[in-house]
């Protein structure tokens, strides 16, 4: 079955404890949601740099990305629902959802 990877893109902070609890819980029900066909389900990154094309290292990132997830779904359209209905959408982020290519040995 194809994999998908929904990437995480912008995003508000909650503004207060309660407001975040409730919004990691919202997430979880998502992600428990797609039973077996979430492969790497939640995967938040920090401390970005970015090797340039010259060799030389800067501090930060070049996008907004602050994790991502990989699934498996029967097509396109089909990890396009699944990413529709991800409560992240719920802060302002955004998502961009790509299907990975499998690399020969």
């Amino acid at each position: 079955m194809p994999q998908y990877v929904i990437v995480y893109l912008g995003g508000d902070q909650p503004t207060n404890p309660e407001e975040g609890k409730k919004h990691f819980a919202k997430y979880r029900e998502w992600l428990s949601s797609m039973g077996d066909s979430a492969v790497s389900p939640a995967n938040p990154v920090r401390n970005t740099s970015t090797v340039n094309s010259d060799g030389t290292v800067s501090t930060g990132s070049t996008m907004s990305m602050s994790g991502f997830t990989i699934i498996e779904a029967d097509s396109m359209e089909a990890a396009l629902l699944i990413a529709q209905a991800c409560p992240f959408l719920d802060i302002g982020g955004s998502l961009e959802v790509s299907e990975l290519i499998q690399m020969p040995d």
